[in-house]
Order: structure tokens, then C-alpha cells, then sequence
């Protein structure tokens, strides 16, 4: 137990630790609250990972005075746009701070892979699976088979036969 004399009485803390928290927060926390208030208005995620704005508003949230509801709207315009637009559009929007949170990186995460499938079906389709070109089918390829197709019924019969040995009945 620590105990510090003052003029009238004595206060006891558990610990020095304790006792630093107290003065601390009566006499210099609104300093650091403030910056910490100044700096959640400047975070915005850009192109980051949701996982990784979370941590930093986490760390940057805490000593900041903000809860529930204000927290929230701070996270909101932190977020990109999409995200925050699908997320209060949604059938059931978050509603606390944790949910947005869990929410908004579910979603990054899912925008994010579907991105990258997107991304590469089109270079399969420029390349092709092997890495060779793929030949793209224009009206000039089908006017091509359409024109092999019937130059090859001319040359057979009806029955299947070459032409070269005339058509038979039989």
C-alpha cells in the first residue's frame, strides 16, 4: 500500500501505479485526451485493410473520452464509403461499436477476394489458364466455321459418302 502525506490527512492507493493514474488523470489527462480526440478526426482507413484501421482506431479510441455512440460515428467516417454505405443499408446494421468493427472487416475482407477472383478470371480469359493465348470468339471465327462446316457437306452425300464417287441411292 502507498501512501502520500497531504496536509489534511493521508490517501492510501494500492499501488504507485494507482497513485500516478490519480494525478494523472486530475491533473494532465485532458492534454492527451484532446490529442487523442484531434487524432480519431484525422483517421480515415484509405487503402488499408479493415483489420488494420480497427487496431489503430482501437489504439487511438482509447484515452479518448468518446463511447458508444459517438465511437461509433467516428468509426463510420473513418471507414471508405462503400463499406459504410452497405453497412448502415444493411437489413440488420450494427449497433455497437464491436459489431461495427467485426462487421465493416468481414466485409473489407469479402470486397477485397472477390476483387482478386475478379481480377484474375479476367487475366485468364487475356491469357488462358496454361498461359496461352485464348482466341476470342468474333463473327469473323463463326463465319469461318460456318464456311468449313458447308464446304464439307458439299463434298459428302447425304448418305455420309464422298462426293468424288458420286451419290448412290443404295
Amino acid at each position: 500500500m502507498f501512501k502520500y502525506p497531504i496536509t489534511e490527512g493521508i490517501l492510501e492507493y494500492k499501488s504507485v501505479g494507482e497513485f500516478l493514474a490519480t494525478i494523472k488523470r486530475e491533473f494532465g489527462g485532458e492534454e492527451e485526451e484532446s490529442v487523442k480526440v484531434v487524432e480519431l478526426k484525422k483517421l480515415e482507413q484509405g487503402g488499408r485493410i479493415m483489420e488494420e484501421f480497427v487496431q489503430e482506431f482501437k489504439r487511438t479510441a482509447r484515452g479518448s473520452g468518446y463511447e458508444r455512440r459517438l465511437l461509433i460515428e467516428k468509426f463510420k467516417k473513418g471507414i471508405n464509403e462503400m463499406i459504410r454505405r452497405k453497412l448502415m443499408e444493411a437489413k440488420r446494421p450494427p449497433t455497437s461499436i464491436e459489431q461495427w468493427y467485426k462487421h465493416a472487416t468481414n466485409l473489407d475482407r469479402y470486397w477485397r477476394e472477390s476483387k482478386k477472383k475478379k481480377r484474375k478470371v479476367e487475366g485468364e480469359t487475356r491469357t488462358g489458364s496454361t498461359g496461352s493465348k485464348v482466341t476470342s470468339i468474333t463473327a469473323s471465327n463463326m463465319a469461318k466455321e460456318a464456311r468449313d462446316a458447308s464446304t464439307k457437306s458439299s463434298r459428302t452425300c447425304s448418305n455420309g459418302r464422298s462426293r468424288k464417287n458420286k451419290c448412290s441411292s443404295s
